[in-house]
């Protein structure tokens, strides 16, 4: 646990790890606010040279006496407790010193103090929902604060110090540090068994998201999305209780298709998708807000409940659903509904969420960050929706992260898997975990249905002329994992830069 005393200094902070996804976020956030920030990281990265243009003071390598870079210790230690293990000698040395160590979340949540917290939870999509939310509160006239897990395609940056009283966050549950925070909205996109190697059981992962809505403060919104079994169970669950003689101090509304909305009448519907149409500027959907945002709409001035038009250019009905999610809660925060909905239809994506990399001989290339078996359907559904016009083949290539989360989901990974054409299955990313005998990525490609090609090829270095040799025109590549497949995406149009040249 960490050691968050009653009131933090945050004078000098030293971060360990910086350079991560959300670490490097937070120290954008104390640097804008006017703290000192230092930090370590193993490697280089764009991030860190960001950092370090910004001011901040940063080390790679760790070492104890990296706690001096400010040219005295630091007030406060931060780390994330996942990736960093104990022994760490700046952690060691911090202890040692009597300076506390907080966790990121500890932070974040110092930083959402005196501000209205719009927070996105789910096992997938806080990453795309949340960068949603920030385009359509920017286009409503506002300037959120924001922390992001991935960088805005157009903003370039995954957090900034905002000038308005909102801020929105990912409320990343994997350890359930979520539990420190305490928002005005709280989105639940769906709940899904994950991070076992933590939780151990299904039921204590479901769990940590009934305490996360109760941590939302009175009068604020629990806004869950009823097209999920888990996020809809959930809303019905608290729903229940209150009928049962226990009272919330929040409201609970739903957002999603219209089929889910009726199949959970239990569950007021706030935003219904009534229809959906693949276009080739995206999809459209007509989106139904109902009367619960008309109070919020009237606090902010702003246009509430009515039929509106919803574009999203990402594929994919997991993206409408998020966009969805974004409208709703700038609608219950007072945000203008028809600028918000601008600001989603010119929102053209996060970094490493289905990215596009480029076109060679006919053969596009996407990057996603996709590491769950859920998460996979959705990108391979969205790239069949794609990929169909131009009569070509998915070819997903595909690095399983984690050996705990291949062994608890390979059949499902499989299934996924299968909506490809072919897949190319690199080695797993063990990233924080040892390696365990016995154990591959053969474990999925063995259960891949027999109509889908598959290559297991465990050479990272000859993957992307693989690849090159199996594509033809029309086709797509999707790179698809958390760990170094990332980085083929890149080779891979290299490759087939050559086979034009040879």
């Amino acid at each position: 646990m960490s050691e968050q005393p009653q009131t933090t200094d945050l004078s000098r902070v030293h971060m360990v790890g910086i350079g991560g996804a959300g670490m490097s976020g937070i120290a954008r956030i104390l640097l804008d606010r006017g703290y000192q920030v230092s930090g370590s990281d193993m490697k280089e990265s764009r991030s860190i040279m960001a950092l370090r243009a910004a001011g901040a003071q940063i080390q790679v390598g760790h070492a104890a006496e990296n706690l001096r870079l400010l040219g005295e210790m630091p007030t406060v230690v931060v780390t994330s407790f996942a990736a960093i293990p104990q022994d760490n000698p700046e952690l060691v040395g911090a202890r040692e010193a009597g300076i506390p160590v907080l966790r990121r979340s500890d932070i974040l949540a110092l930083l959402l103090q005196d501000r209205r917290a719009f927070l996105l939870a789910g096992t997938h999509g806080k990453t795309s929902t949340t960068s949603m939310a920030v385009a359509a509160l920017q286009a409503a006239g506002q300037d959120p604060s924001f922390a992001i897990g991935g960088q805005l395609n157009r903003a370039g940056t995954n957090a900034h110090n905002g000038t308005g009283e909102i801020f929105v966050a990912e409320a990343d549950e994997s350890d359930g540090s979520f539990l420190s925070y305490s928002p005005e909205i709280a989105v639940v996109t769906n709940i899904e068994p994950d991070h076992l190697d933590y939780f151990k059981t299904e039921a204590a992962y479901r769990e940590v998201f009934e305490k996360f809505a109760h941590r939302i403060v009175p009068g604020g919104f629990l806004v869950a999305c009823l097209d999920d079994p888990g996020s809809a169970a959930l809303a019905e669950k608290l729903i229940a209780g209150a009928e049962a003689g226990e009272p919330l101090p929040f409201s609970v509304v739903g957002y999603g298709t219209a089929e889910a909305c009726d199949a959970h009448s239990s569950v007021p519907p706030a935003a219904i998708i009534e229809s959906t149409e693949v276009t080739a500027e995206g999809t459209v959907s007509a989106l139904r807000l109902t009367e619960a945002v008309n109070g919020a709409a009237q606090q902010g001035a702003g246009k509430g409940a009515g039929t509106y038009s919803l574009r999203v250019a990402i594929p994919g009905i997991h993206m409408v659903l998020n966009a969805t999610a974004a409208v709703l809660g700038s609608a219950l925060l007072g945000a203008d509904v028809e600028k918000v909905i601008a600001g989603i239809g010119g929102f053209d994506g996060v970094r490493r969420r289905f990215e596009y990399h480029g076109t060679r001989r006919d053969v596009e290339v996407y990057d996603d960050y996709a590491h769950h078996p859920t998460e996979v359907a959705a990108v391979l559904s969205a790239a069949r929706q794609r990929v169909e016009a131009r009569g070509g083949r998915i070819v997903a290539v595909f690095q399983p992260h984690l050996y705990s989360r291949t062994i608890n989901f390979a059949d499902e990974f499989a299934e996924a898997l299968s909506l490809a054409d072919q897949v190319v299955l690199l080695d797993i990313f063990g990233a924080r975990e040892e390696p365990v005998e016995g154990v591959d990525s053969r474990i999925i490609g063995d259960k891949i249905d027999a109509s889908t090609e598959c290559v297991f090829e465990p050479d990272f270095s000859r993957v992307a002329g693989v690849v090159a040799g199996l594509v033809q025109r029309g086709d797509m590549v999707l790179t698809i994992g958390a760990g170094t497949v990332t980085m083929l995406a890149d080779e891979i149009l290299l490759e087939l830069d050559r086979g034009d040249r040879g």
